[in-house]
């Protein structure tokens, strides 16, 4: 049986590859953050370790998908 992955759409996020604003998806692949663009082939990975250590500024939380 194949779990389906919830993908969410993060508002007003801008690709930073081709600049497409709202195109970019969030969703945990194989327990890894995943982000990607829908109008390009951008993709980003990061694992819940990273993520703390690469926020820079004031970070109100890590948002965890469930």
């Amino acid at each position: 049986m194949m779990t389906k992955i919830k993908k969410r759409f993060v508002a007003g996020a801008k690709c930073p590859k081709c600049g497409a604003k709202d195109s970019i998806l969030l969703f945990k692949e194989n327990n890894i953050e995943t982000i990607e663009c829908t109008d390009c082939d951008y993709r980003e990975q990061q694992t819940d370790i990273a993520v703390p250590k690469k926020a820079t500024g004031n970070m109100i939380g890590v948002f965890k998908p469930e």
